[in-house]
């Protein structure tokens, strides 16, 4: 049972937290579990799409994910990063499309 507690503590990386007021308390408790429920959700599609990603990669490979606003003349375009790693497939899972790498505004 010991090793249940482990590893759902590993995926949590609880630390300790100290509030003040009840509503706070309650307040991190349900977006802990969101968080949680939000993870087990985002694996159960990677799994139908036959993928096990480790979730530091996925993290770490979302993160690189950006886009920078290029203003010149009047004129806006948004230039997007690479897709690296796992990001593509992520995105694919939860049946959210990749943004163009240029659009204008």
């Amino acid at each position: 049972m010991e090793h249940v507690f482990r590893d759902v503590k590993s995926v949590l990386e609880t630390r300790p937290v100290y509030h003040q007021r009840d509503e706070n308390i309650r307040g991190h408790v349900f977006c802990s579990f969101l968080a949680l429920v939000l993870r087990k959700e985002l694996d159960r599609r990677l799994k139908a799409y036959g993928h096990d990603f480790e979730w530091a990669d996925i993290k770490q490979d979302l993160k690189s994910l950006q886009q920078v606003l290029i203003e010149d003349n009047g004129k806006s375009l948004v230039l997007r990063t690479e897709c690296l790693g796992t990001c593509g497939k992520v995105f694919q899972a939860v049946g959210v499309a990749v943004p163009p790498t240029i659009r204008q505004l």
